[in-house]
């Protein structure tokens, strides 16, 4: 079996390939359909003709390949998200499966939780939606918002700046203000909906080796008071000018001052102990209900 999963969200892009045992990680690309929407405001044509092309190079890796997007395109009207789908079938000869926030969460949840014996609370960010679930043997709360990352960028641009000049305390408040927050508590703060991992072991905070529960997609953690203080150096201290001068794909880093704000939020209103960063995304999930 050769299958390949494509998961596109308002801002980042993630392939998947599944060779009938393994999951890999194919690419990671940045595309930023929710803040050219916000811009425009409808889905931008470049955006669109990129993401298209990105299909077709990956049919000559696998033929049976799964699309599916969520966030930016739950959005469209009924017109507008009608010629995308068109487009997009005409032109990579596939369907675009477009998934409701509800479903994001639960497939995400199953592929976070595999191996996992505690009570957790899983946390899904993306550009223009957040999911969060509390888990314990099961799904026991689950909550979603229209609120993503690229929302706390357009109103605090300088976090994509060299050195952050809003106070995080700032962010953080107006999040919270906005965020659908569990009443559960949990221990343990499981981030997923990719790219966690990344920005861990790239932005220079500190972390460790996970020794909370075994799963090969989910190897660090950090204690929450290691988090707090890296979060606050990532803000004041840590150049992101630096971190993009060496990265491949430096548009990725633009929101992740954001997305810092809003796993602190999720991690005090629960009162988590730990953290587990990790890029899991739907694609457990999705194998699971279509193989």
């Amino acid at each position: 079996m050769n299958k390949i999963i494509v998961e596109v969200g308002s801002t980042c892009t993630k392939i998947d390939r599944f060779n009938g045992k393994n999951i890999k990680r194919l690419e990671e690309k940045t595309i930023q359909f929710k803040k050219h929407y916000n811009e425009d405001p409808k889905l931008r044509e470049s955006d669109v003709n990129e993401l298209i092309e990105s299909i077709k190079e990956f049919k000559n890796i696998a033929k049976d390949i799964y699309v599916c997007g969520t966030s930016i395109f739950r959005t469209l009207n009924d017109l507008e998200k009608n010629r995308f789908l068109e487009k997009f079938q005409k032109e990579t000869g596939y369907n675009f499966n477009i998934i409701s926030q509800e479903k994001e969460n639960e497939l995400t949840v199953f592929g976070t939780t595999r191996f996992v014996q505690d009570k957790v609370c899983v946390f899904i960010g993306g550009g223009g939606s957040t999911e969060i679930a509390i888990y314990n043997n099961g799904i026991q709360e689950s909550l979603n918002s229209k609120i993503g990352v690229i929302d706390v960028m357009q109103n605090f641009p300088d976090l994509a700046e060299n050195f952050a000049t809003t106070n995080l305390e700032t962010v953080k408040a107006f999040i919270k203000e906005r965020l659908n927050l569990p009443k559960e508590k949990a221990d343990i703060l499981i981030l997923a909906g990719g790219g966690h991992e990344k920005f861990a072991r790239y932005s220079g905070i500190k972390y460790e080796k996970n020794t909370l529960y075994k799963d090969e997609a989910a190897p660090i953690m950090m204690d929450i008071e290691t988090r707090k203080s890296e979060t606050e150096r990532y803000y004041k201290s840590i150049s992101l000018d630096e971190i993009r001068a060496k990265s491949n794909d430096p548009d990725w880093w633009y929101a992740t001052r954001g997305m810092c704000a809003f796993v602190l939020v999720v991690a005090e209103e629960i009162g988590a102990k730990y953290i587990v960063p990790t890029d899991i995304a739907m694609v457990y999930g999705i194998l699971e209900e279509n193989i």
